[in-house]
Protein backbone atom coordinates (compact mmCIF):
# COMPACT_ATOMS: atom_id res chain seq x y z
CA UNK A 1 0.00 0.00 0.00
CA UNK A 2 1.35 3.19 -0.73
CA UNK A 3 0.72 6.66 1.49
CA UNK A 4 -1.49 9.01 -0.42
CA UNK A 5 -1.63 12.85 0.78
CA UNK A 6 -5.23 13.00 0.77
CA UNK A 7 -7.08 12.75 4.09
CA UNK A 8 -9.58 10.36 2.69
CA UNK A 9 -6.94 8.14 0.96
CA UNK A 10 -4.49 8.24 4.06
CA UNK A 11 -7.67 7.16 6.57
CA UNK A 12 -8.78 4.21 4.32
CA UNK A 13 -5.17 2.89 3.73
CA UNK A 14 -4.11 2.92 7.73
CA UNK A 15 -7.66 1.64 9.08
CA UNK A 16 -6.71 -1.70 8.10
CA UNK A 17 -2.48 -0.96 8.13
CA UNK A 18 -0.67 -4.10 8.67
CA UNK A 19 3.10 -4.30 9.48
CA UNK A 20 4.80 -4.58 5.99
CA UNK A 21 1.76 -3.41 4.47
CA UNK A 22 2.95 0.46 3.94
CA UNK A 23 4.95 2.46 1.44
CA UNK A 24 5.66 6.11 2.02
CA UNK A 25 5.72 7.90 -1.00
CA UNK A 26 4.11 11.43 -0.41
CA UNK A 27 6.58 14.11 0.55
CA UNK A 28 7.53 14.42 3.99
CA UNK A 29 8.15 18.14 3.90
CA UNK A 30 5.63 20.56 4.38
CA UNK A 31 5.38 24.43 4.49
CA UNK A 32 3.49 27.24 3.12
CA UNK A 33 0.24 25.09 3.88
CA UNK A 34 1.15 21.97 1.56
CA UNK A 35 3.54 19.13 1.44
CA UNK A 36 6.63 19.69 -0.67
CA UNK A 37 8.23 18.05 -2.74
CA UNK A 38 12.52 18.20 -2.54
CA UNK A 39 14.51 17.33 -5.91
CA UNK A 40 16.23 14.12 -5.58
CA UNK A 41 19.39 13.98 -3.82
CA UNK A 42 22.09 11.46 -3.97
CA UNK A 43 22.35 11.00 -0.19
CA UNK A 44 18.64 10.49 0.76
CA UNK A 45 18.60 8.34 3.36
CA UNK A 46 16.26 5.16 3.68
CA UNK A 47 13.88 4.74 6.78
CA UNK A 48 13.22 1.42 7.58
CA UNK A 49 9.71 -0.30 9.41
CA UNK A 50 11.09 -1.17 13.01
CA UNK A 51 8.51 -3.88 13.16
CA UNK A 52 9.26 -5.68 9.41
CA UNK A 53 13.49 -4.00 9.11
CA UNK A 54 11.89 -3.01 5.49
CA UNK A 55 12.42 0.19 4.00
CA UNK A 56 9.85 2.49 4.54
CA UNK A 57 10.15 5.38 2.49
CA UNK A 58 13.87 7.57 1.37
CA UNK A 59 14.28 10.93 3.23
CA UNK A 60 14.29 14.07 1.28
CA UNK A 61 16.61 16.08 3.33
CA UNK A 62 15.99 19.79 3.44
CA UNK A 63 19.09 22.03 2.24
CA UNK A 64 19.36 25.61 2.89
CA UNK A 65 16.98 27.16 0.40
CA UNK A 66 14.03 24.67 1.71
CA UNK A 67 14.87 25.67 5.33
CA UNK A 68 15.04 29.60 3.99
CA UNK A 69 11.75 29.09 2.37
CA UNK A 70 10.30 27.15 5.53
CA UNK A 71 11.35 29.92 8.10
CA UNK A 72 9.99 32.55 5.77
CA UNK A 73 6.38 31.59 5.08
CA UNK A 74 6.57 30.90 9.21
CA UNK A 75 7.65 34.54 9.35
CA UNK A 76 4.49 35.06 7.44
CA UNK A 77 2.36 33.74 9.32
CA UNK A 78 3.30 34.70 12.81
CA UNK A 79 2.64 38.56 11.16
CA UNK A 80 -1.16 37.30 10.81
CA UNK A 81 -1.13 35.09 14.03
CA UNK A 82 0.41 37.69 16.56
CA UNK A 83 -1.82 40.07 15.87
CA UNK A 84 -5.33 37.48 16.42
CA UNK A 85 -6.95 37.44 19.76
CA UNK A 86 -6.41 34.68 22.36
CA UNK A 87 -9.96 33.94 21.23
CA UNK A 88 -9.65 33.21 17.92
CA UNK A 89 -6.09 31.27 18.35
CA UNK A 90 -8.27 29.07 20.60
CA UNK A 91 -10.78 28.48 18.37
CA UNK A 92 -8.71 27.35 15.53
CA UNK A 93 -6.51 25.05 18.04
CA UNK A 94 -9.57 23.53 19.28
CA UNK A 95 -10.75 23.08 15.62
CA UNK A 96 -7.38 20.68 15.30
CA UNK A 97 -7.90 19.03 18.70
CA UNK A 98 -11.41 17.72 17.49
CA UNK A 99 -9.93 16.87 13.95
CA UNK A 100 -7.26 14.63 15.94
CA UNK A 101 -9.62 12.90 17.77
CA UNK A 102 -11.53 11.80 14.76
CA UNK A 103 -8.28 10.70 12.91
CA UNK A 104 -7.14 8.81 16.08
CA UNK A 105 -7.03 5.45 15.30
CA UNK A 106 -5.45 6.67 11.51
CA UNK A 107 -2.94 8.58 13.40
CA UNK A 108 -1.58 5.86 15.99
CA UNK A 109 -1.22 3.02 13.36
CA UNK A 110 1.02 5.42 11.50
CA UNK A 111 2.59 6.01 14.28
CA UNK A 112 3.19 2.50 14.80
CA UNK A 113 4.69 2.09 11.35
CA UNK A 114 6.88 5.00 11.81
CA UNK A 115 8.30 3.82 15.05
CA UNK A 116 7.68 0.49 15.94
CA UNK A 117 6.15 0.84 19.70
CA UNK A 118 2.37 -1.04 20.38
CA UNK A 119 -0.74 0.43 19.44
CA UNK A 120 -2.14 0.52 22.52
CA UNK A 121 0.93 2.78 23.81
CA UNK A 122 0.29 4.61 20.32
CA UNK A 123 -3.27 5.53 20.94
CA UNK A 124 -1.88 6.77 24.31
CA UNK A 125 0.65 9.37 22.59
CA UNK A 126 -1.96 10.32 20.45
CA UNK A 127 -4.58 11.42 22.74
CA UNK A 128 -1.70 13.25 24.72
CA UNK A 129 -0.92 15.25 21.51
CA UNK A 130 -4.69 16.09 21.58
CA UNK A 131 -5.05 17.19 24.90
CA UNK A 132 -1.90 19.32 24.97
CA UNK A 133 -3.59 21.10 21.75
CA UNK A 134 -6.90 21.11 23.78
CA UNK A 135 -5.45 22.46 26.98
CA UNK A 136 -3.08 26.03 25.45
CA UNK A 137 -6.34 26.46 23.39
CA UNK A 138 -7.73 27.27 26.89
CA UNK A 139 -5.01 28.67 28.15
CA UNK A 140 -4.42 31.21 25.02
CA UNK A 141 -7.51 32.79 25.73
CA UNK A 142 -5.92 33.51 29.71
CA UNK A 143 -2.43 35.28 28.58
CA UNK A 144 -2.39 38.66 29.89
CA UNK A 145 0.35 40.81 31.96
CA UNK A 146 0.45 42.56 35.07
CA UNK A 147 -1.29 46.04 36.34
CA UNK A 148 1.06 47.64 39.01
CA UNK A 149 0.16 50.86 40.61
CA UNK A 150 2.87 53.68 41.54
CA UNK A 151 2.41 56.60 43.22
CA UNK A 152 1.50 59.95 42.29
CA UNK A 153 -1.65 58.12 40.23
CA UNK A 154 1.19 56.74 37.81
CA UNK A 155 1.74 52.82 36.71
CA UNK A 156 2.84 50.76 35.20
CA UNK A 157 2.04 47.19 33.05
CA UNK A 158 3.40 44.28 31.22
CA UNK A 159 2.50 42.39 28.44
CA UNK A 160 3.57 39.25 27.64
CA UNK A 161 4.15 38.79 23.81
CA UNK A 162 4.92 36.05 21.45
CA UNK A 163 8.76 35.81 20.41
CA UNK A 164 8.49 35.01 16.54
CA UNK A 165 9.52 32.07 14.69
CA UNK A 166 10.34 28.98 17.19
CA UNK A 167 12.13 26.06 16.08
CA UNK A 168 11.08 22.50 17.41
CA UNK A 169 13.61 19.83 16.92
CA UNK A 170 12.08 16.27 17.49
CA UNK A 171 13.41 12.73 19.43
CA UNK A 172 12.29 9.21 17.66
CA UNK A 173 10.65 7.97 20.23
CA UNK A 174 7.20 9.92 20.50
CA UNK A 175 7.22 11.79 17.06
CA UNK A 176 3.71 12.84 17.04
CA UNK A 177 3.41 13.79 20.72
CA UNK A 178 6.26 15.86 20.79
CA UNK A 179 5.18 17.69 17.89
CA UNK A 180 2.39 18.54 19.45
CA UNK A 181 3.75 19.10 22.74
CA UNK A 182 6.55 21.68 21.36
CA UNK A 183 3.49 23.43 18.77
CA UNK A 184 0.77 23.96 20.91
CA UNK A 185 2.25 26.69 23.66
CA UNK A 186 4.11 28.45 20.70
CA UNK A 187 0.77 28.64 19.09
CA UNK A 188 -1.02 29.65 21.89
CA UNK A 189 1.28 32.48 22.84
CA UNK A 190 1.23 33.53 19.43
CA UNK A 191 4.62 32.05 17.33
CA UNK A 192 4.91 30.38 14.63
CA UNK A 193 6.81 27.10 14.61
CA UNK A 194 9.41 25.24 11.99
CA UNK A 195 9.64 21.73 13.37
CA UNK A 196 12.38 19.26 12.28
CA UNK A 197 11.58 15.69 13.24
CA UNK A 198 14.00 12.80 13.85
CA UNK A 199 15.49 11.22 10.81
CA UNK A 200 14.41 7.77 11.87
CA UNK A 201 10.95 8.69 12.32
CA UNK A 202 9.70 11.40 9.45
CA UNK A 203 6.49 10.26 8.92
CA UNK A 204 3.64 11.54 11.52
CA UNK A 205 4.65 14.97 12.00
CA UNK A 206 3.86 15.91 8.58
CA UNK A 207 0.66 14.66 9.32
CA UNK A 208 -0.34 17.27 12.50
CA UNK A 209 1.06 20.21 9.92
CA UNK A 210 -2.11 18.98 7.79
CA UNK A 211 -4.35 18.93 10.90
CA UNK A 212 -3.37 22.10 11.57
CA UNK A 213 -3.90 23.63 7.99
CA UNK A 214 -7.24 22.01 7.73
CA UNK A 215 -8.43 23.63 11.22
CA UNK A 216 -7.82 26.70 9.29
CA UNK A 217 -4.13 28.00 10.59
CA UNK A 218 -2.71 30.57 7.96
CA UNK A 219 -0.03 28.96 5.47
CA UNK A 220 3.17 28.50 7.10
CA UNK A 221 2.15 29.20 10.81
CA UNK A 222 3.02 25.14 11.46
CA UNK A 223 5.81 23.83 9.33
CA UNK A 224 7.73 20.49 8.68
CA UNK A 225 11.48 20.30 7.36
CA UNK A 226 13.38 16.96 7.48
CA UNK A 227 16.78 16.21 7.79
CA UNK A 228 19.75 15.49 10.00
CA UNK A 229 22.31 17.60 11.65
CA UNK A 230 22.96 19.75 8.79
CA UNK A 231 19.38 20.81 8.68
CA UNK A 232 19.13 21.21 12.26
CA UNK A 233 22.30 23.52 12.53
CA UNK A 234 20.63 25.90 9.33
CA UNK A 235 17.48 26.28 11.35
CA UNK A 236 19.13 26.94 14.83
CA UNK A 237 20.88 29.51 13.27
CA UNK A 238 18.96 31.23 11.33
CA UNK A 239 18.29 35.16 11.99
CA UNK A 240 14.72 34.83 11.95
CA UNK A 241 14.71 31.88 14.62
CA UNK A 242 13.60 33.36 17.91
CA UNK A 243 13.58 30.37 20.38
CA UNK A 244 14.68 26.90 19.98
CA UNK A 245 13.06 23.53 21.68
CA UNK A 246 15.05 20.42 21.73
CA UNK A 247 14.29 17.06 22.64
CA UNK A 248 17.05 14.55 22.50
CA UNK A 249 20.49 13.32 23.94
CA UNK A 250 22.92 15.64 26.00
CA UNK A 251 25.69 15.87 23.55
CA UNK A 252 23.25 17.11 20.86
CA UNK A 253 21.63 19.82 23.28
CA UNK A 254 24.82 21.26 23.73
CA UNK A 255 25.58 21.49 20.77
CA UNK A 256 22.47 23.29 20.29
CA UNK A 257 22.53 25.41 23.16
CA UNK A 258 26.03 26.32 22.22
CA UNK A 259 24.87 27.52 18.79
CA UNK A 260 21.82 29.27 19.68
CA UNK A 261 24.08 31.25 22.01
CA UNK A 262 25.78 32.85 19.09
CA UNK A 263 22.32 34.46 18.54
CA UNK A 264 21.57 34.80 22.25
CA UNK A 265 18.26 32.79 21.28
CA UNK A 266 16.32 31.27 24.76
CA UNK A 267 16.06 27.54 24.24
CA UNK A 268 13.94 24.67 25.85
CA UNK A 269 16.18 21.41 26.53
CA UNK A 270 14.59 18.07 27.01
CA UNK A 271 17.29 15.92 27.50
CA UNK A 272 18.70 12.34 29.08
CA UNK A 273 17.95 10.72 32.18
CA UNK A 274 19.12 7.69 34.28
CA UNK A 275 16.34 7.95 36.57
CA UNK A 276 16.24 6.39 40.09
CA UNK A 277 12.89 5.14 41.17
CA UNK A 278 13.24 3.94 45.16
CA UNK A 279 10.96 0.33 46.57
CA UNK A 280 11.37 0.94 50.33
CA UNK A 281 10.47 -2.01 52.47
CA UNK A 282 6.45 -1.20 53.30
CA UNK A 283 5.45 -0.58 49.93
CA UNK A 284 2.77 -1.97 48.48
CA UNK A 285 4.66 -4.33 46.49
CA UNK A 286 2.14 -4.92 44.01
CA UNK A 287 2.11 -1.40 43.17
CA UNK A 288 5.60 -1.45 43.47
CA UNK A 289 6.25 -3.54 40.82
CA UNK A 290 4.18 -2.34 38.30
CA UNK A 291 5.25 1.06 38.43
CA UNK A 292 8.74 -0.40 38.24
CA UNK A 293 7.64 -2.20 34.75
CA UNK A 294 5.92 1.27 33.63
CA UNK A 295 9.47 2.75 34.54
CA UNK A 296 11.44 0.56 32.35
CA UNK A 297 9.57 -0.74 29.70
CA UNK A 298 7.28 1.54 28.07
CA UNK A 299 8.06 2.05 24.43
CA UNK A 300 10.71 -0.94 24.66
CA UNK A 301 12.28 0.97 27.09
CA UNK A 302 12.96 4.09 24.95
CA UNK A 303 11.77 6.74 27.05
CA UNK A 304 13.85 9.81 28.57
CA UNK A 305 12.52 9.54 32.31
CA UNK A 306 12.39 5.96 32.55
CA UNK A 307 14.05 4.96 36.46
CA UNK A 308 16.02 2.56 35.11
CA UNK A 309 18.09 2.33 38.20
CA UNK A 310 15.30 0.72 40.79
CA UNK A 311 16.81 0.87 44.38
CA UNK A 312 15.23 -1.72 46.14
CA UNK A 313 15.27 -2.09 50.00
CA UNK A 314 16.74 -5.72 50.82
CA UNK A 315 13.83 -6.66 53.29
CA UNK A 316 12.10 -7.13 50.03
CA UNK A 317 14.70 -7.84 47.20
CA UNK A 318 13.87 -11.17 46.92
CA UNK A 319 10.43 -10.99 46.45
CA UNK A 320 10.62 -7.80 44.51
CA UNK A 321 12.70 -10.04 41.83
CA UNK A 322 10.79 -12.49 42.03
CA UNK A 323 7.71 -10.90 41.10
CA UNK A 324 9.54 -8.62 38.40
CA UNK A 325 10.96 -11.64 36.51
CA UNK A 326 7.57 -13.39 36.45
CA UNK A 327 5.86 -10.61 35.26
CA UNK A 328 8.42 -9.50 32.52
CA UNK A 329 8.53 -13.09 31.33
CA UNK A 330 5.34 -12.70 30.53
CA UNK A 331 5.52 -9.62 28.40
CA UNK A 332 3.91 -10.54 25.03
CA UNK A 333 6.34 -9.32 22.43
CA UNK A 334 5.50 -8.74 18.72
CA UNK A 335 3.51 -7.03 15.59
CA UNK A 336 2.81 -3.90 17.49
CA UNK A 337 -0.58 -3.10 15.26
CA UNK A 338 -1.96 -6.24 17.16
CA UNK A 339 -3.78 -5.21 20.34
CA UNK A 340 -2.25 -7.90 22.34
CA UNK A 341 0.93 -6.65 21.65
CA UNK A 342 2.42 -4.90 24.74
CA UNK A 343 6.46 -4.34 23.67
CA UNK A 344 7.50 -3.59 20.02
CA UNK A 345 10.31 -3.30 17.78
CA UNK A 346 12.99 -0.73 19.13
CA UNK A 347 13.48 1.95 16.73
CA UNK A 348 16.58 0.92 14.27
CA UNK A 349 19.34 -1.74 14.30
CA UNK A 350 22.25 -0.16 15.43
CA UNK A 351 19.84 1.28 18.33
CA UNK A 352 19.33 -2.76 19.45
CA UNK A 353 22.59 -3.88 18.97
CA UNK A 354 23.65 -0.67 21.19
CA UNK A 355 21.17 -2.08 24.27
CA UNK A 356 22.42 -5.86 23.43
CA UNK A 357 25.93 -4.44 23.54
CA UNK A 358 25.12 -2.94 27.31
CA UNK A 359 23.41 -6.23 28.40
CA UNK A 360 26.87 -8.16 27.39
CA UNK A 361 28.81 -5.35 29.16
CA UNK A 362 26.48 -6.15 32.26
CA UNK A 363 27.53 -9.35 32.14
CA UNK A 364 31.11 -8.80 32.06
CA UNK A 365 30.99 -6.55 34.95
CA UNK A 366 29.41 -9.38 37.56
CA UNK A 367 26.08 -8.35 36.80
CA UNK A 368 23.37 -11.05 36.68
CA UNK A 369 20.88 -11.54 33.74
CA UNK A 370 17.90 -12.62 35.73
CA UNK A 371 15.36 -12.40 32.44
CA UNK A 372 15.61 -11.16 28.72
CA UNK A 373 18.14 -9.21 27.23
CA UNK A 374 18.33 -11.25 23.89
CA UNK A 375 17.55 -10.34 20.37
CA UNK A 376 13.55 -11.81 19.44
CA UNK A 377 12.54 -12.49 16.16
CA UNK A 378 8.73 -12.96 16.21
CA UNK A 379 7.02 -16.37 14.65
CA UNK A 380 5.86 -14.44 12.13
CA UNK A 381 7.95 -14.21 8.48
CA UNK A 382 6.67 -11.44 8.27
CA UNK A 383 8.46 -9.69 11.07
CA UNK A 384 11.53 -11.79 11.13
CA UNK A 385 13.95 -8.70 10.31
CA UNK A 386 12.15 -6.37 12.80
CA UNK A 387 14.45 -4.77 15.85
CA UNK A 388 12.58 -7.09 18.83
CA UNK A 389 14.65 -7.95 22.08
CA UNK A 390 13.28 -9.71 24.79
CA UNK A 391 12.71 -7.06 28.12
CA UNK A 392 16.02 -7.73 30.29
CA UNK A 393 15.91 -7.76 34.27
CA UNK A 394 19.73 -7.11 35.77
CA UNK A 395 20.90 -7.83 39.16
CA UNK A 396 23.56 -7.67 41.69
CA UNK A 397 23.62 -4.80 40.28
CA UNK A 398 26.68 -1.83 41.68
CA UNK A 399 26.58 1.98 41.32
CA UNK A 400 29.80 1.85 39.38
CA UNK A 401 28.70 -0.39 36.55
CA UNK A 402 27.63 1.03 33.13
CA UNK A 403 24.27 -0.18 32.58
CA UNK A 404 23.76 1.91 36.47
CA UNK A 405 25.96 5.20 35.13
CA UNK A 406 24.84 5.41 31.70
CA UNK A 407 21.24 6.06 29.53
CA UNK A 408 20.62 3.00 27.59
CA UNK A 409 16.96 4.23 26.13
CA UNK A 410 16.51 -0.07 25.88
CA UNK A 411 14.06 -2.01 27.64
CA UNK A 412 16.70 -2.96 30.48
CA UNK A 413 16.14 -2.89 34.68
CA UNK A 414 18.78 -2.34 36.49
CA UNK A 415 18.16 -3.58 39.99
CA UNK A 416 19.97 -2.45 43.06
CA UNK A 417 19.51 -2.88 46.63
CA UNK A 418 19.83 -0.31 49.55
CA UNK A 419 19.69 -0.20 53.78
CA UNK A 420 18.68 3.19 54.52
CA UNK A 421 16.85 6.13 53.47
CA UNK A 422 20.06 8.30 54.11
CA UNK A 423 22.30 5.76 51.71
CA UNK A 424 19.57 5.53 48.91
CA UNK A 425 19.25 9.17 48.51
CA UNK A 426 23.23 9.83 48.26
CA UNK A 427 23.13 7.50 45.83
CA UNK A 428 20.12 7.94 43.93
CA UNK A 429 21.65 11.60 43.18
CA UNK A 430 24.86 10.31 42.28
CA UNK A 431 24.48 11.22 38.15
CA UNK A 432 25.11 13.63 36.25
CA UNK A 433 21.40 13.89 35.05
CA UNK A 434 18.39 14.69 36.80
CA UNK A 435 15.24 14.39 34.94
CA UNK A 436 12.90 12.29 37.21
CA UNK A 437 12.75 9.70 40.11
CA UNK A 438 10.46 8.05 41.89
CA UNK A 439 9.33 6.55 45.13
CA UNK A 440 7.68 3.26 46.79
CA UNK A 441 6.36 3.86 50.45
CA UNK A 442 2.97 3.67 52.41
CA UNK A 443 4.83 6.30 55.01
CA UNK A 444 3.23 9.83 53.27
CA UNK A 445 5.93 11.88 55.37
CA UNK A 446 8.92 9.52 54.37
CA UNK A 447 7.13 10.07 51.05
CA UNK A 448 7.50 13.83 50.61
CA UNK A 449 10.94 14.44 53.06
CA UNK A 450 12.19 11.51 50.35
CA UNK A 451 11.17 13.31 46.99
CA UNK A 452 12.34 17.03 48.82
CA UNK A 453 16.14 15.89 48.13
CA UNK A 454 15.66 14.04 45.29
CA UNK A 455 17.41 16.15 42.68
CA UNK A 456 14.89 15.56 40.15
CA UNK A 457 12.34 18.01 38.04
CA UNK A 458 9.96 15.28 37.39
CA UNK A 459 9.07 13.44 40.81
CA UNK A 460 6.36 10.49 41.23
CA UNK A 461 5.05 9.41 44.27
CA UNK A 462 3.46 5.25 43.77
CA UNK A 463 3.76 5.74 40.59
CA UNK A 464 5.83 6.09 37.24
CA UNK A 465 5.85 7.59 33.96
CA UNK A 466 2.32 9.45 34.70
CA UNK A 467 2.35 12.70 32.45
CA UNK A 468 -0.75 14.58 32.56
CA UNK A 469 -0.24 17.82 29.97
CA UNK A 470 -1.41 20.21 32.87
CA UNK A 471 1.78 19.33 34.51
CA UNK A 472 5.13 20.83 33.95
CA UNK A 473 7.95 18.43 32.52
CA UNK A 474 11.67 18.49 32.36
CA UNK A 475 14.76 18.00 34.01
CA UNK A 476 17.26 18.98 36.67
CA UNK A 477 21.44 19.47 36.04
CA UNK A 478 22.48 17.98 32.30
CA UNK A 479 18.81 16.55 31.42
CA UNK A 480 17.68 19.83 30.23
CA UNK A 481 16.37 23.97 31.16
CA UNK A 482 12.95 24.82 30.49
CA UNK A 483 9.56 23.18 31.11
CA UNK A 484 7.52 21.52 28.63
CA UNK A 485 3.86 21.49 29.49
CA UNK A 486 1.79 23.27 32.11
CA UNK A 487 0.91 26.88 32.63
CA UNK A 488 4.35 27.91 33.16
CA UNK A 489 5.66 27.06 29.71
CA UNK A 490 4.11 30.01 28.38
CA UNK A 491 7.01 32.28 29.61
CA UNK A 492 9.06 30.23 27.77
CA UNK A 493 7.32 30.53 24.71
CA UNK A 494 6.40 34.65 25.26
CA UNK A 495 8.17 37.44 26.55
CA UNK A 496 7.65 39.97 28.44
CA UNK A 497 7.97 43.91 28.07
CA UNK A 498 6.94 46.20 31.15
CA UNK A 499 5.53 49.80 30.14
CA UNK A 500 6.00 52.81 32.41
CA UNK A 501 3.03 55.62 32.37
CA UNK A 502 3.69 59.06 34.09
CA UNK A 503 0.52 60.51 35.59
CA UNK A 504 2.39 63.87 36.25
CA UNK A 505 5.36 65.88 35.03
CA UNK A 506 8.88 64.95 34.39
CA UNK A 507 11.22 65.44 37.87
CA UNK A 508 14.44 66.07 36.17
CA UNK A 509 17.94 66.50 37.66
CA UNK A 510 18.37 68.68 34.50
Amino acid sequence: MSLTTTTTGLYGVLRYASSGSIDVQAPLNFWGGVRRKIQPQLDNEPVYEPSTGRVLCQLEAAGAAEVEQAVQDAQSAFTLWSRMTGMERSRLMRAAALIIERRREEIAEMEVVNNGKSITEARWDVDSARQCIEYYAGLACTLAGQHVQLGGGSFAYTRREPLGVCVGIGAWNYPFQIAAWKSAPALACGNSMVFKPSPLTPVTAVLLAEIYAQAGAPPGLFNVVQGGQETGGLLVHHPLVAKVSFTGSVPTGKKIMEMASKGVKPVTLELGGKSPLLVFEDSDLENAVKGALMANFLSQGQVCSNGTRVFVQKQILSEFLEEVVRRTRAIPIGDPLHDSTRMGALVSLPHLNRVLGFVEQAKKEGAAVLTGGQRYRPSDPQLQGGYYMTPCVLGACTDDMACVREEIFGPVMSVLSFDTEEEVLRRANDSVLGLAAGVFTRDVQRAHRVVEQLQAGSCFINNYNVTPVELPFGGYKMSGVGRENGQVTAEYYSQLKTVYVEMGDVDSLF
